[in-house]
């Protein structure tokens, strides 16, 4: 069940890379903050990348943390700006956009499912029916553990 995990988190964050670094360019003239709506989407398609590549590359609860971090926050912001206008937050412009196209969707597809994988993916990983340490757990004649 790992490798699908993986996969599923992998491809999921790549397709939030693609989206974000396309639209960068069309968010450099959003207003407020002082942090340009382009950066953020730069810095949010780089960090879907990384993450995507450190799931693939280690299984471990630290990298699907990491991913399902990357992939929720993603998922929480697109919902927050399309459903509210909160306006500029500190360094951070106004996100706010009521409108839904078919690269948003792709989006929330590949965060949500990216999420969903990595919150699996946290849960089970390391985890074997021997047991801790990879030793057999000691089992009673009639089948049960001890």
């Amino acid at each position: 069940m790992d490798i699908p995990l993986r996969l599923l988190v992998a491809a999921g964050l790549a397709v939030d890379a693609v989206v974000h670094w396309r639209f960068a360019p069309d968010m450099k003239f959003v207003e407020g903050g002082s942090i340009g709506g382009d950066v953020l989407f730069r810095v949010q398609a780089v960090a879907a990348a990384l993450a995507a590549v450190l799931v693939l590359v280690r299984s471990r609860r630290w990298t699907y943390a990491v991913a399902f971090l990357v992939a929720g926050s993603a998922v929480g912001a697109l919902l927050l700006y399309y459903t509210v206008d909160v306006g500029a937050l500190g360094p951070l412009p106004n996100m706010y956009e009521p409108v839904w196209y078919g690269e948003k969707t792709a989006s929330l597809v590949g965060e949500g499912i990216a999420t969903l994988a990595a919150l699996v993916g946290f849960f089970t990983v390391g985890r074997s029916p021997q047991g801790r340490g990879g030793r057999p757990e000691p089992v009673a004649e009639d089948g049960r553990g001890i």
